[in-house]
């Protein structure tokens, strides 16, 4: 089992807060926009970071993280990209890969919206975990927690971080 902290689009803002829902994950993931490398810097020096690089991103970041991320954790297969939409609108961009990876939880980030929804015609499951940044015109902060355990995501979790 792995406890797993997911936020995106930070946009070069980290808090105390952010940084304390994170203590204790084994692993955190970012789904893009982190603003800075000095963002992914920091979160990488709590856990092992895994991320994407976002719209927003400069060169520094791109140079550090991929466009897509897929990888296998307890059993899961994981597709992680910026831009990929959400079940029945996906983005151009993400259809392909979600074929090719067949993923059961596909990640993004970008709309500043939380999202969690099965996708059951791609049998899987689809996390996006929101705004953890202060830029953009989500009105609360929030990202994920949960525990990926025997192929599947348990003990998912919503943070509101506050107000932006």
């Amino acid at each position: 089992m792995k406890k797993i902290g997911l936020l995106s689009d930070t946009h070069s803002h980290l808090d105390e807060r952010i940084l304390h829902h994170l203590q204790g994950c084994d692993e955190i993931w970012h789904a893009g926009d982190f603003g800075t490398s000095a963002v992914a810097d920091e979160l990488a020096a709590l856990a092992p970071l895994r991320g994407v690089y976002g719209n927003i991103d400069g060169r520094d970041v791109r140079l550090m993280q991929p466009l897509v991320q897929h990888f296998e954790l307890e059993g899961l297969r994981v597709l992680m990209t910026h831009i990929g939409g959400y079940p029945g609108h996906y983005s151009p961009a993400a259809r392909p890969l979600l074929q090719e990876h067949r993923p059961g939880l596909f990640i993004s980030g970008h709309s500043h919206i939380l999202k969690v929804m099965p996708d059951p015609r791609l049998q899987l499951l689809h996390l996006n975990p929101g705004a953890a940044g202060r830029h953009g015109f989500h009105k609360v902060r929030t990202l994920l927690l949960f525990e990926v355990a025997e192929g599947k995501v348990q003990q998912l979790q919503v943070v509101e971080l506050g107000p932006k």
